[in-house]
């Protein structure tokens, strides 16, 4: 496996993914719609210790449906959304796809959160969808 490589728009934030995706998915959720300014935000999830990040990120802190704080790192300098921690599923983090240098390979597994799908928006093929996270 090669290592992927991503950042953000000016290029103060870089990152290497160590590992293959154990996920990839498009979110549909509100809280992805307003953080991505679309209708959705594609995501790859690796674990934690997979993750190197040079440069520094911005935190906002955000609650998920679980109730349960959803930790958003962003460029300060930009504005780029770069990953998120979710408290829920500890020991992973949930990387934006589109900061990657190139999203070669990557085909969505699932879209989650369908049920704030915008309806003039095909379904994927070959994608679980699911209403809720999974």
């Amino acid at each position: 496996m090669q290592d992927r490589k991503g950042g953000c728009l000016c290029g103060a934030v870089r990152y290497t993914l160590k590992s293959e995706p154990r996920a990839i998915a498009v979110c549909h959720c509100t809280h992805c719609q307003k953080l991505s300014g679309s209708v959705v935000s594609f995501n790859v999830v690796v674990k934690e210790a997979d993750y190197e990040q040079q440069g520094e990120t911005k935190l906002f802190i955000d609650q998920g449906d679980s109730g349960q704080p959803v930790y958003r790192y962003f460029c300060d300098g930009c504005g780029s959304p770069i990953l998120a921690k979710i408290a829920a599923a500890p020991g992973k983090v949930v990387v934006k796809a589109g900061t990657l240098d190139s999203m070669e390979g990557l085909t969505p597994q699932a879209e989650i959160y369908t049920d704030h799908a915008v309806s003039w928006l095909a379904p994927i093929a070959g994608a679980a969808r699911s209403a809720r996270s999974h």
